[in-house]
């Protein structure tokens, strides 16, 4: 695809991360994301490998520098790592780096094969290391296969970083164990704050945990400083003195971080959201399955830049409230 003007939104921020969800299905059921019974989508309506592919292209033929692959749960998808493989290709010809983001369960077995793609540094979703709790909070007796991943990933050569969603009266005690085995590890970790995407069958209420609290809290355990590493998304950094290792926080709720957002999603039937907390969104798949493509795919990016707004509107201190968009977290892409 021939290159076109570079993604910039109507506030004048330039759009060079894209998150590409390659399906909306997972593997654990957590309860904060989605309900034990969740409806999935048809895997008619999901876009195939060569869609992908060249969406992609098109993306990076407007500006988009670094890929995150998500889901659902990237790796349940068969011909993900053939995706993988492609796009790692395209590196250092525009796309400056490829990455995904996996809870882990099928990690061991595909570790060696991302890093081969070209792929130098994973996330990996784990909110507990205690078997009981982590079959609690996933519906699913899979720590062991977790662990295992996080562990391939390590010995690929693989850059792993550890994402934490923050539950109040669930986890909130072991956060600075799992800080200690993180970067025990040689894996940084980062605290994400529950987004209200989505019915589930809890009140998110009950399990919202501020990240400013829980800074006050970790500053009881270890000496902080404020970090200027940055990865390109929308987590701020501290130093732990004490371990020597990273520390990232992710605050949708206390601290709304809009002003530099940089990022665009696409779900894995081809709508684009411009913003994870809105509900404006562009259909990519009706432009790539158009008779011009190339055309029409460019005109949707466009409108996008023209909708994507300055910033999300969450909000989880009602009891009862509804969520800030119905659609589920695994249906956007994580």
């Amino acid at each position: 695809m021939a290159a076109g003007a570079m993604l910039r939104d109507t506030f004048g921020r330039r759009i060079s991360y894209l998150r590409l969800s390659v399906t909306d299905r997972c593997d654990l059921r957590c309860g904060y994301c989605m309900p034990e019974k969740m409806q999935f989508l048809p895997k008619r309506e999901v876009l195939s490998l060569e869609e992908l592919y060249q969406l992609s292209l098109g993306f990076i033929a407007r500006g988009i520098t670094k890929i995150r692959l998500t889901g659902g749960e990237p790796l349940v998808r068969r011909d993900m790592v053939d995706l993988l493989r492609a796009l790692g290709r395209k590196l250092g010809e525009g796309l400056e780096e490829l990455t995904l983001t996996t809870n882990g369960t099928q990690l061991a077995g595909y570790a060696a094969q991302i890093a081969d793609a070209g792929v130098r540094r994973i996330n990996v979703s784990l909110d507990t290391l205690d078997p009981v709790l982590f079959t609690q909070l996933t519906r699913r007796d899979r720590l062991a296969d977790v662990l295992a991943g996080v562990a391939a990933a390590k010995a690929a050569g693989l850059k792993v970083k550890i994402n934490t969603v923050a539950l109040k009266g669930l986890n909130e005690d072991e956060i600075p164990e799992l800080v200690r085995w993180a970067h025990g590890e040689g894996h940084d970790l980062t605290l994400i704050e529950v987004m209200p995407l989505g019915e589930v069958e809890e009140d998110r209420v009950d399990h919202f945990l501020p990240l400013t609290a829980v800074r006050e809290r970790l500053e009881q355990c270890f000496t902080l400083s404020d970090s200027s590493h940055s990865t390109g998304g929308p987590a701020r950094y501290l130093t732990v003195a004490e371990t020597g290792g990273r520390l990232g926080l992710i605050s949708p709720l206390t601290n709304n971080f809009c002003a530099g957002c940089n990022r665009i999603r696409v779900t894995a039937t081809g709508q684009l959201y411009p913003c994870l907390g809105g509900g404006e969104r562009v259909d990519l798949r009706a432009a790539l399955r158009s008779d011009a493509p190339d055309d029409n795919l460019a005109a949707a990016l466009d409108q996008a830049m023209r909708i994507k707004p300055e910033r999300h509107h969450f909000d989880i201190s009602a009891r009862g409230a509804a969520p800030a968009q119905p659609r589920h977290m695994s249906v956007t892409g994580g």
